[in-house]
């Protein structure tokens, strides 16, 4: 069973929620793995705590010239959808950062004087944290382009019967990424008008993407109803609502789990991951995918 948890916008406990639900899974005695594939800024690992066993190396294919074939044509250059390479008078120049290693460049060239190599952008961090199996996936400084270390992540074989995936905030292509062939979404909002926009976009991207998905609203006694009124509108499950709580926040500050902030938090993720279970087991009855 493989679990997203995702938001419009960064800031609503996305994290909070991802790491405390993995932590209350395995304490069922159910073999729990956690993938952080917000891997422009992964964080789970301040809550987890992992002890790192293995790295693994991400690459991906750019283009190399073999001047000694290339006649300047420029097609390559022509075909480039990202301006990655550039074909200047007798000087061919690559952008690797732009690169998006479609391969169409090497496809395209009629002297067939490209070729790839392997360019590291990233990495993957497996480890163990709380009694849960850790997948980090972390794009390396200054690259642009993350999806691929998110495929790379995805790609591993995780043997644990519950994959809970912290996808990162937003609704570009990297969350898409992530959450792609997943059983279950969770939305986490919060009930102001920024946490309001996002969800409706959010709620627009995995309605296109046919995923069954449920809200939960964090500090859910702040802000006004207009978030509430949505759900009930659009007929969306709110999963679960957490009011504002002071110990939670501090907890947070000092990257511990909710769960030890207080036992009745890991009895409200128990009641979550049951909710869930119900309606992935159900075929999708009481899932909100209008």
């Amino acid at each position: 069973m493989k679990i997203s948890v995702a938001s419009g916008k960064g800031g609503t406990g996305k994290t909070t929620i991802a790491t405390n639900l993995a932590i209350a899974i395995a304490g069922t005695g159910t073999s729990v793995a956690y993938l952080d594939c917000d891997v422009e800024e992964p964080n789970g690992s301040i809550f987890l705590k992992p002890a790192i066993t293995k790295e693994i190396d991400v690459t991906v294919p750019v283009p190399k010239v073999d001047f000694d074939k290339c006649t300047y044509c420029g097609d390559c250059s022509a075909s480039c959808e990202y301006n990655a390479i550039a074909v200047l008078g007798k000087t061919v120049k690559i952008f690797p950062s732009l690169c998006h290693s479609c391969g169409g460049c090497r496809v395209i060239c009629p002297e067939k004087a490209i070729e790839e190599y392997p360019r590291s952008i990233g990495r993957i961090n497996i480890g163990i944290g709380m009694g849960v199996a850790f997948y980090e996936g972390r794009l390396n400084v200054g690259e642009a382009v993350s999806p691929p270390v998110t495929k790379a992540l995805k790609k591993l074989t995780v043997e644990s019967q519950v994959i809970v995936l912290d996808a990162p905030p937003g609704t570009s292509c990297p969350v898409i990424e992530a959450i792609s062939d997943t059983d279950f979404v969770i939305l986490v909002t919060e009930p102001t008008p920024f946490g309001l926009n996002d969800l409706e976009l959010a709620v627009g991207m995995v309605r296109e993407m046919d995923l069954p998905f449920g809200v939960v609203i964090n500090r859910s006694d702040i802000g006004d109803a207009r978030t509430e009124e949505y759900c009930e509108r659009e007929k969306i499950d709110i999963l679960l609502r957490l009011p504002y709580d002071i110990h939670l926040a501090e907890a947070y500050s000092r990257g511990e789990m909710m769960i030890n902030v207080n036992s009745r938090y890991e009895k409200i993720l128990h009641i979550l991951y049951e909710n869930i279970v119900n309606r992935i087991t159900t075929d999708g009855i009481g899932c909100s995918k209008r």
